[in-house]
């Protein structure tokens, strides 16, 4: 049974934000029902907006699974938060083919995107959205308006703490903002709230500001597992640091490997520990024991209270097939028949006997040779709403629509594999690096077989995609690897060519929505667009 303090199905409907896609509404006041001086009036209600900061990352509305979307502009199922991340980060790479023909999904195929692509402006959209509510949440829980509403020490504390949790998932989505569009327009709790243009900032002064926010709360946030599950606390911090100096010299020109190193060894050495097994990370009771000790930070579903079609719905139906699978072993009523891995990808798992080679091939053919055809590249079985033993979670959706999977955004083989990666660029040390790295490995193969002595940035690479494939993960990495517009590697339908092609580097990142250049007069698109 999904349980947890903090659930995101007893939100106030009143609690809710309509967003224009205009940047200069990114920080107008939330429609509250009840005015936001009242809701903020009474310390109870401040958890329950907290929710709302939650919720935004698992559903796509206020209403579920639609008919109140968050944001406009493109079908409300595409829009949820994850879904369109994971879109954004799987899809242009040598991981994941999508065969639908909805608008957007074939330009992210074959990386012809433009301003204007739907998915495009719904992740900018969507990110916003959040910064936005997160913004509204930090402007009313200052000190002094606490100390305005006459509040005790301790009610002030515990909002305070929220507060902090607030920061977190505001510094979560410009993660998003700085990995996905580079430069962007910039607001925070200091801002005035109504109707103005912000200003844009560049990639490396919000590195800057997000890290900076991060390393004020280090300190401040819960323990590493103390928090409710689903809740940021300090590992969460911890691995979003981690990944931020991963990529700092993408994003800033300036290498940080020994933070990344540090930030993943906090991790490594706190209280987290693998899960025993691969697959039980992204089964329907992923939020139980062994699986919660590798998870970081995960987005929760829960089938009945938190619907949507986007999150765990989608990562079971969309990367199912009816006619090459069986729905029932999945817990569902059917398959989307969407999703599959190219050939370049799946190239990678040569051995079988690898408990994350998870791969369909009945009825299917390795290389995609047409994109809508959906036996064209192996099928992925990688997430499914049943338990370890293979039943019904308990409080499943009885139409079989919906899931209990939750999503692990972050978690401890990551870390593990950060740290290794610094190390082999110079920062950290090689034989823990390469304990980390074999202790992957003998999750996956199951005994110390596959172990390595020695580690190469290839070997790097190669063993994230094997360990984090369709997590979200991989265009950032193959971005830091001087991989994804290279002519060196290549996979179908790169570049918009059958056998793939180099591509321009400014594809490295997407464009701003072409709504907020038209609207703000202080946006400059991205160059190449």
């Amino acid at each position: 049974m999904k349980t947890m303090n903090l659930r995101y199905f007893a939100l106030c409907l009143s609690l809710i934000m309509i967003f224009n896609t205009c940047t200069k509404d990114l920080d107008l006041l939330p429609a509250y029902g009840l005015n936001s001086a009242t809701v903020y009036e009474n310390p109870d209600n401040y958890i329950n907006v907290l929710a709302k900061l939650y919720a935004g990352l698992a559903v796509s509305g206020n209403q579920g699974p639609a008919g109140n979307p968050d944001i406009a502009g493109i079908d409300e199922g595409f829009s949820q938060y994850t879904r369109v991340m994971w879109n954004l980060q799987e899809l242009p790479t040598d991981e994941a083919v999508c065969g639908w023909t909805d608008v957007g999904i074939p330009e992210l195929n074959t990386m012809t995107w433009t301003s204007s692509n739907s998915f495009v402006k719904a992740g900018y959209s969507r990110i916003f959205f959040q910064i936005t509510l997160c913004n509204e949440f930090i402007r009313e829980t200052s000190e002094a308006k606490l100390d305005d509403r006459g509040f005790t020490d301790a009610q002030k504390s515990t909002i305070t703490a929220m507060r902090n949790e607030a920061r977190f998932l505001r510094a979560l989505s410009y993660w998003h903002a700085i990995d996905l569009f580079g430069t962007v327009p910039f607001v925070t709790e200091e801002d005035g709230i109504g109707s103005y243009f912000p200003e844009q900032i560049s990639r490396t002064d919000l590195f800057n500001y997000v890290t900076g926010e991060l390393l004020s709360i280090e300190n401040s946030l819960a323990t590493p597992k103390s928090n409710d599950y689903g809740r940021a606390d300090r590992g969460a911090v911890w691995i979003l640091l981690a990944k931020l100096y991963l990529n700092s010299e993408v994003y800033t020109g300036v290498p940080r490997y020994t933070e990344a190193a540090n930030y993943a060894n906090k991790i490594n050495t706190s209280v987290y520990g693998l899960s025993t097994e691969y697959r039980f990370l992204f089964l329907a009771d992923n939020d139980e024991a062994p699986a919660t000790n590798e998870i970081i930070f995960p987005i929760r579903f829960d089938a009945m209270n938190t619907q949507t079609w986007g999150g765990g719905t989608f990562f079971v139906h969309a990367f199912l097939g009816n006619d090459t699978q069986t729905p029932a072993e999945f817990g569902v009523n059917g398959g989307w028949a969407g999703y599959r891995a190219k050939q370049a990808f799946s190239m990678l798992f040569p051995d079988t006997i690898d408990t994350r080679n998870m791969f369909q091939r009945e009825g299917h053919q390795q290389l995609v040779e047409e994109l809508g055809t959906w036996e064209h590249g192996y099928a992925n079985a990688k997430y499914r709403n049943v338990t370890k033993t293979g039943a019904l979670p308990i409080g499943a959706d009885p139409s079989g629509n919906h899931v209990n999977t939750d999503f692990p955004m972050f978690r401890l083989a990551d870390s593990y594999l950060i740290y290794a990666e610094s190390a082999v660029r110079g920062a950290g040390d090689m034989g823990l690096a390469i304990n980390y790295f074999n202790a992957i490995r003998e999750r996956g193969y199951g005994d110390n077989s596959h172990n390595v002595s020695s580690l190469t940035l290839t070997d790097i690479i190669n063993e994230r995609a094997r360990e984090l494939h369709w997590e979200g993960h991989r265009r950032t990495d193959l971005i830091r690897f001087g991989l994804y517009t290279s002519s060196a590697y290549v996979w179908e339908y790169k570049g918009n060519v059958p056998e793939g092609t180099g591509i321009p580097n400014y594809l490295k990142l997407y464009p701003l929505s072409v709504d907020d250049i038209i609207a703000n007069p202080n946006l400059t698109q991205n160059p190449g667009y």
